[in-house]
């Protein structure tokens, strides 16, 4: 009975919307860290999102040609750093299987081994496939890439159950972007920004109060990519014009999100150009 009474004096929330504010007060409250809301968030948004919505589109994926000598395929792996590729012949869309990277040293130690034996199955899924169930089935079947094909069956891209995972930890907070920040900043509960990496630089002057260029770049990726002198990698912080951009997630070779902070007032961050 007292529990009745205390539900009824304090009902819970009755919808995900609701829900999701709960957090979110929380989080001011400092009941839960940004970081534990974020992750309850992705949690609740995986069952609305699709393998279409993580996947890394084909024009970005890195693939290896069955054809490439053992050399260019050691190459290929070392400047990327994936641990699975996908294998085509004749062209990009047509993938034949996936190579693990660590199956190259077969290669090494046999070199009359056929590429083709090394290749594992290529799994296919489409678009619309939901994540959580995906990612069922990469925890069930063990493979932890597959292949991600639009309604014409064309090669549309491929997702990991790292794309997958990061839905979660990734601190993304989709539900908002449309609706409440056209420009893609976002003010956290902190008192910082979640800045998209395709954000315009001149939305993100406008939202912040800056002067950041707007003469040579068109995105604040690109910006951020200048001053560091290479694409940024998840974890990388760099400080410059007053502020703080720390790279939060990165898909297909580009930054998805920034969090940035202004620096502290006698703080003076140098460019790291």
């Amino acid at each position: 009975m007292f529990e009745r009474v205390v539900e009824f004096l304090s009902p819970g929330p009755d919808s995900r919307a609701e829900l999701i504010e709960t957090l979110a007060s929380a989080e001011q409250r400092e009941l839960i860290e940004p970081q534990s809301r974020a992750m309850l968030e992705g949690v609740l948004r995986l069952a609305d999102m699709a393998a279409g919505d993580a996947m890394v589109a084909a024009p970005r994926m890195d693939v290896l040609d069955i054809g490439m000598s053992y050399e260019a395929l050691l190459a290929e792996v070392i400047a990327t750093g994936h641990s699975r590729f996908p294998v085509t012949e004749g062209g990009r869309d047509n993938i034949i299987g996936i190579l693990l990277s660590k199956d190259l040293l077969k290669l090494q130690r046999a070199p009359e081994l056929n590429l083709r034996t090394l290749l594992r199955p290529a799994i296919f899924v489409p678009e619309s496939k939901s994540l959580n169930e995906l990612l069922r089935d990469f925890r069930s079947n063990r493979n932890h890439l597959a292949i991600v094909i639009d309604e014409f069956g064309t090669t549309a891209g491929l997702i990991t159950i790292e794309d997958v995972l990061e839905v979660i930890v990734g601190q993304i907070e989709d539900e908002f972007d449309d609706a409440d920040a056209p420009s893609g900043v976002y003010t956290l509960a902190d008192g910082s920004y979640r800045v998209a990496g395709d954000a315009e630089i001149a939305a993100v002057n406008e939202a912040l109060v800056l002067t950041l260029p707007e003469q040579d770049f068109d995105t604040i990726g690109g910006l951020i990519a200048h001053e560091l002198g290479h694409v940024p990698q998840r974890g990388e912080t760099v400080m410059t014009h007053g502020l703080s951009f720390s790279v939060m997630l990165t898909r297909g070779g580009a930054v998805r999100w920034f969090k940035v902070r202004r620096a502290p007032n006698g703080v003076i961050a140098e460019d790291a150009a």
